[in-house]
């Protein structure tokens, strides 16, 4: 971890000329330089700079943001915040329609319905996602003008529709992928369980298509929930370029600006 900080630090410090060039104004008197850099710790030496930093951050102090003037804490906390709704809203739409579309074409295999639902699974999977945005804003933020195409809403998040509209978008965009996967993933489960010699046994004890269906769901679950666990984890760090398309203040959005 000091090794990381001591990176990240370095590439921060060790860059030429005089690094708040791009905070203070053209006409900035040599006494207001002074006091910005005495503000930011820039006239001490740097192995001193760097233990002071990693002594703050140990105590959750991450220093101030040069940009904006609010605590660094309180930027990442709001983006991380922000990032992890959007994460788990896309997966629950990309699992919804996941198990959904995976269970019709396992259940109909080598059908037209089969073909239909992975080919929605391969198109899902092989498709841009930042392109898939652009494309879903310039139908429904342009043309249809039905949905805001940037930002989380108005102030802090609420579940409400006014905040709820701006997350559609992105959250659509980002579920493509782990839809596409989980999709995949349940087709094949379901036509493996299909084969089983228990289904043949529950179909000869007279039960309905329905109970069976629901026994195959129940077999299905475990693995479907595991794989999309592993996508949560992809959206929560892999938000950065859906972000950018819909300049969503999230972990990504903020990364690129900094």
């Amino acid at each position: 971890v000091i090794a990381v900080a001591l990176v990240c630090f370095l590439l921060v410090h060790i860059t030429p000329g005089d690094p708040l060039v791009a905070v203070l104004p053209a006409d900035a008197s040599a006494e207001l330089a002074a006091q910005m850099r005495a503000a930011y710790g820039f006239d001490r030496p740097l192995p001193v700079q760097f233990g002071l930093w990693i002594w703050q951050a140990l105590h959750g102090n991450l220093g101030t943001s040069i940009a904006s003037g609010r605590p660094v804490l309180a930027e990442v906390t709001q983006a991380v915040g922000n990032t992890f709704i959007l994460a788990v809203t896309a997966s629950l739409i990309g699992f919804f329609f996941g198990v959904f579309f995976g269970l019709v074409a396992g259940y109909f295999r080598n059908t037209w319905v089969d073909k239909v639902a992975t080919s929605i699974a391969v198109a899902g999977v092989s498709v841009p996602h930042y392109w898939l945005g652009m494309v879903l804003v310039i139908i429904f933020s342009v043309w249809l003008n039905w949905l805001p195409a940037v930002g989380m809403g108005p102030g802090g998040w609420s579940w409400d529709w006014a905040h709820m509209r701006h997350l559609i978008l992105p959250a659509v965009t980002m579920s493509v992928i782990p839809m596409g996967i989980v999709t995949r993933t349940v087709r094949a489960l379901t036509g493996d369980i299909l084969s089983q010699d228990f289904v043949e046994a529950l179909r000869s004890k007279g039960l309905k298509e329905t109970q069976v269906f629901r026994h195959v769901v129940k077999n299905a679950a475990p693995t479907a929930v595991a794989v999309m666990g592993l996508q949560l984890g992809y959206l929560l760090g892999g938000s950065i370029l859906i972000e950018a398309v819909f300049s969503l203040p999230g972990t990504g959005f903020l990364l690129q600006s900094a």
